[in-house]
């Protein structure tokens, strides 16, 4: 009986300790879990592997290659915009230095009309240059957004050799990623390698 006894005691601690596995283990899968939404809108969980993310947000705010190039960008957007206020003044003031001379009887009929005439013409390639600067305004962005999704997932790459991680997703405020863990955050490593890439690139371009 004694034997039994010990035999079912023993068998008792190792439940409770196959238990206590089992929910450390449950509770390592949901410290990492992360929640995200597929193509259709489903929420779906990350659970288990090894997850990290990027803060986009972050990213954008500490990489010093697209804050430089966010500068240029809204340089070069006061300048179109100043450049098309010019034009629609002068327009502006050509249109009430004519409606004037009209008033006063200063110009003839034909006048009048080869005046009006090239006011139209001017307010067209005003209209046609403002959509020239903004298609190539927008194409630009295009071609910069593309080459900083391309510079990051390179970096993530090489970060990844060392890191191993299974998933290294990305998270913005507004973005898909409903929940992220804090401690799965590896924005800042990226922030400081890429910065890093960066400048290099910057000082080999120098050398040549």
């Amino acid at each position: 009986m004694k034997n039994i006894s010990t035999i079912l005691s023993s068998l008792a601690l190792l439940g409770v300790i196959v238990l206590l596995v089992m929910k450390m283990k449950e509770q390592k899968a949901e410290k990492s879990r992360v929640v995200v939404k597929d193509q259709t809108g489903k929420e779906v969980a990350l659970a288990g592997g090894k997850v990290a993310y990027v803060d986009i947000d972050t990213l954008e705010a500490n990489y010093d290659y697209f804050k430089k190039k966010k500068l240029e960008f809204e340089a070069r957007q006061k300048n179109i915009d100043a450049d098309l206020e010019r034009m629609a003044s002068s327009l502006q003031n050509e249109y009430v230095a004519l409606q004037n001379k009209a008033q006063k009887g200063e110009l003839s009929q034909a006048e009048g009309e080869n005046a009006q005439q090239a006011l139209m013409k001017k307010q067209q390639e005003m209209e046609l240059k403002r959509q020239d600067l903004g298609s190539k305004y927008l194409k630009d962005q295009e071609v910069f957004n593309k080459e900083i999704h391309d510079n990051l997932h390179k970096y993530i790459e090489i970060y990844n050799e060392e890191k191993g991680y299974d998933y290294i997703l990305s998270y913005s405020r507004d973005g898909s990623i409903l929940f992220a863990n804090k401690e799965l955050d590896v924005t800042q490593d990226i922030i400081k390698g890429m910065n890093s890439k960066s400048a290099e690139t910057k000082q080999a371009k120098k050398d040549k």
